[in-house]
């Protein structure tokens, strides 16, 4: 009984803190977009201007943990099979977080866009039977610097 106790307290507070802490982070993602969207990041291999444009390696980097109740759900989801959709809005907040962090880095040196943006992505630190505990996404691109000023 004292198990079952503890098991749903953990799993409350899991939903409650991981609720609070994603919404807060979306709101933080979602301020910097507005503010970063003028720096244009796209998939392309070639530039889509070559003169006057130096170039530089930018990345962001992100690791983002998942809370108890989201491996619980995703604990239930692999017992009757889908998608896991708990998963779904953790990979979605670390790939934006990734991309911003590396526009950041872009906008520091002065870059006009960002060409060629990729993303890796990998599990990490996983726990008992192999769950999911954190993801890492790494995005990078190569950066154009408008060098006629200098």
């Amino acid at each position: 009984m004292y198990d079952l106790i503890v098991f749903l307290v953990l799993l409350a507070l899991g939903y409650g803190v991981g609720q609070y802490a994603e919404k807060r982070h979306y709101r933080s993602i979602i301020e910097r977009e507005s503010r970063l969207n003028r720096l244009p990041a796209i998939a392309v291999r070639s530039p889509p201007v070559q003169p006057y444009y130096d170039q530089a390696l930018v990345s962001g980097n992100v690791v983002v943990s998942v809370d108890y109740f989201k491996r619980f759900l995703a604990a239930l989801r692999n017992l009757f099979g889908g998608r896991v959709i708990s998963y779904e809005s953790l990979l979605d907040r670390a790939r934006r977080e990734a991309l911003l962090r590396m526009k950041e880095q872009a906008e520091a040196i002065g870059a006009a866009m960002v060409f060629n943006v990729k993303y890796e992505t990998a599990s990490i630190s996983k726990g008992a039977r192999q769950t999911i505990g954190s993801v890492e996404v790494l995005a990078y691109g190569t950066a154009l610097i408008d060098s006629r000023g200098q």
